[in-house]
């Protein structure tokens, strides 16, 4: 299934794409794509929901049609870095023994083709494609080779970064990691039966049409398997939860000399199999 979360911001309904690319109204089996309703059990019973029997809902998906995060009342944004190699060279940094843990903030979060605000006074605001993975069955101190077992779907996210904010002060990663819209998410969640391989997805991202990033999660450092693992040592992981795995090559940083995103731009980005995202920066 493709889940998704239509309507104005703030007031999304659930849905699910229907086999002709048409949205449903899912308010009927769901309050919302988000928590209890990505357990295992409910995701066997919305399988089971005949979708051509669900409410048709009016407009195209992105394009008059307005698509919001894919999940909602995002409990935890747990994002990887320094998780491709090739990635961590560019950037000038070794491979970590383990995983680079940091936060977005919730209120970064944003549909996938909502505008995305360039911070006032920034310098160096970049792009990341990335692999999310939705937890739907929580738990703590994961076996890795039970880990994907707890996940319920996986979608596109773009980790908007602040460079300066996140390396050139001190502290933490984080502040430059969380502006608001800094984390588009969508436009659905693929639920997991239908990617068989997590780490054998190509990825891709533009600006004003140039490609800058092209990918695949088949050089991730660590696994999605392993992430999840790693993580539920530290945490316990919930529905809902949103773990964003790390860019590959290409990022604004990364090029010589560095290119920084501008307010009137259009970033376009995606991953096979789970939709793309295209948003236009402006100033906050």
């Amino acid at each position: 299934m493709k889940l998704l979360r239509y309507g104005l911001p703030g007031q999304e309904k659930p849905g699910v794409l229907d086999a002709q690319g048409r949205v449903r109204d899912l308010s009927g089996h769901i309050a919302d794509v988000a928590g209890a309703a990505l357990l295992p059990e409910s995701l066997v019973r919305l399988r089971g929901v005949n979708t051509e029997s669900l409410p048709l809902v009016a407009g195209t998906p992105q394009q008059d049609l307005r698509l919001g995060p894919c999940v909602g009342n995002v409990g935890k944004f747990i994002c990887i870095g320094l998780n491709y190699s090739d990635h961590a060279a560019e950037s000038g940094m070794q491979v970590p023994p383990e995983p680079v843990v940091f936060n977005k903030w919730t209120s970064a979060i944003v549909g996938p083709d909502d505008n995305v605000e360039i911070p006032r006074g920034s310098v160096k605001t970049d792009w990341e494609v990335e692999l999310g993975v939705v937890i739907g069955k929580g738990g703590r101190y994961i076996e890795e080779a039970d880990a994907l077992s707890h996940v319920a779907g996986y979608c596109v996210v773009n980790d908007v970064s602040e460079r300066e904010y996140q390396l050139d002060r001190s502290g933490t990663w984080d502040k430059g990691k969380g502006c608001d819209t800094f984390g588009p998410t969508g436009p659905w969640l693929v639920t997991a039966d239908e990617v068989p391989d997590p780490q054998a997805l190509k990825m891709w991202l533009e600006v004003d049409g140039k490609r800058y990033q092209n990918g695949s999660t088949s050089t991730m450092v660590y696994g999605v398997k392993f992430l999840i693992a790693y993580l539920s040592r530290f945490m316990s992981l919930q529905p809902g939860d949103v773990i964003s795995t790390g860019t590959p090559p290409g990022v604004g940083m990364g090029q010589k000399p560095p290119v920084y995103l501008r307010a009137g731009q259009t970033i376009r980005l995606g991953i096979d199999g789970l939709g793309t995202q295209t948003q236009k920066t402006v100033q906050a």
